[in-house]
């Protein structure tokens, strides 16, 4: 069955997609290990591999040690082995079937330990092209990564919430005020200079140097919870959890009709125990949206506590305000020159059909250095990446006729 699927001539073919199969499993969630994918591989032979539920039910026996990895394993089965159909059934499934060990053969293990090195040395270094009867492996993570976090099923969410906690996060750099020793610098150390110098009675021999440390410049989020952003704030709160607690220095907030801080919560070292704790600590939950009055209620109340050397600011919102967009425009502009860089991620940007027609993303476009995409996995990891490489200059400011009140 899953053989003639993948057009699969010979052993050796299904032992390399196996090896790849487990490494798909890891990348989930599931931790294969190589013992087990030869136990799989000894109970072949006893598997009508005509039946995909036979083989399905025999894999997550062999290669599944708990009920969490069991929901992981079905959703990598299906997507991995999905170009199977009943049409393909093979005519003489007979022949499809891996013959059993020799009877009395004590190193069977050892033997398809060395075949199984074999297929997965050839999965890295085959760069011919497949035959006319290959058919291409479907990559489960490539196809989640790019999927709409609205489109999940309660399978793949488990699958992309291990690949969010899986991420790392390295915003940008900035020189800080304590220095550190070099051999090349911009700053002398003069009390290096003296201690060296007194080996020779007082006399400088050689010159000593200096130069700042580096640190991870700040991040600030400001989320949207408000009904318009509903869909996408389960996965969102997940992205603000390993943001908080993959940065030193980073601070959360959430806002919908009021602003409310969840870097605290979100602190927590288990994931489901700071996700409740955040949510019970929102009160305008799936409401409605003051940006400008939440935007106001952090720069006169937190901007002076958390905006410190100079932090990076992520406005997580759709754009749609019921507020005073007058307040908004202020707010805006006050918050942009007190960062370093004020970056704006839409859900609605991923589709291609979107146009920026509300009348508050209207207002904060003219404030935003960056406008980006935040409605699946790859648009997280293309952030992390645009974090990292931000230039250190930026922008003119864009003033235009505002006067702010003292």
């Amino acid at each position: 069955m899953i053989v003639d699927s993948l057009r699969l001539r010979s052993k050796g073919h299904l032992l390399r997609h196996l090896v790849l199969f487990t490494r798909l499993l890891r990348l989930v969630g599931v931790p294969a290990t190589p013992d087990q994918l030869v136990d799989l591989v000894q109970a072949l032979p006893l598997l009508d591999l005509r039946r995909r539920e036979e083989v399905k039910d025999a894999a997550r026996a062999m290669l599944v040690t708990s009920r969490e990895q069991a929901t992981l394993f079905d959703s990598a089965f299906d997507l991995f082995w999905q170009a199977w159909t009943t049409e393909d059934q093979p005519d003489d499934p007979d022949n499809m079937q891996i013959a059993p060990p020799p009877e009395g053969d004590t190193d069977v293990g050892d033997q398809e330990r060395e075949r199984l090195s074999e297929a997965e040395a050839g999965t890295d270094t085959q760069n011919e092209p497949e035959s006319e009867e290959s058919l291409a492996v479907y990559s489960a993570e490539e196809f989640l990564r790019h999927k709409d976090f609205t489109e999940l099923t309660e399978a793949e969410v488990q699958s992309v919430t291990q690949l969010i906690r899986h991420s790392r996060w390295h915003p940008e750099q900035h020189p800080a005020r304590r220095k550190r020793s070099a051999a090349h610098g911009t700053h002398p150390d003069l009390r290096r200079v003296l201690r060296q110098g007194l080996r020779y009675g007082g006399e400088v021999m050689k010159f000593a140097w200096q130069t700042p440390k580096l640190k991870r410049r700040p991040l600030i989020v400001l989320c949207d919870i408000s009904g318009s952003m509903e869909r996408y704030t389960s996965f969102l709160l997940r992205f603000l959890y390993v943001v908080t607690n993959g940065l030193e220095r980073a601070e959360v907030f959430a806002f919908g009709t009021r602003l409310t801080r969840l870097t605290r919560p979100l602190r927590q070292s288990d994931m489901d125990m700071a996700l409740h704790q955040a949510a019970a600590a929102v009160n305008d939950w799936g409401g409605g949206t003051r940006i400008g009055a939440a935007l106001k209620a952090f720069n006169f109340n937190w901007a002076r506590r958390v905006m410190s050397h100079g932090p990076t600011v992520l406005i997580i919102s759709d754009g749609w305000d019921r507020g005073d967009l007058d307040l908004l425009r202020r707010e805006m502009l006050r918050l942009q020159l007190n960062c370093r860089r004020l970056i704006w991620l839409n859900p609605l940007l991923g589709a291609a059909s979107y146009e920026p027609l509300a009348q508050g993303i209207q207002t904060a476009l003219p404030f935003v250095d960056d406008f980006l995409p935040v409605h699946n996995l790859a648009s997280l990891e293309q952030l992390a990446s645009h974090l990292g490489q931000l230039t250190h200059r930026r922008a003119a400011r864009r003033r235009g006729h505002l006067d702010l009140p003292v």
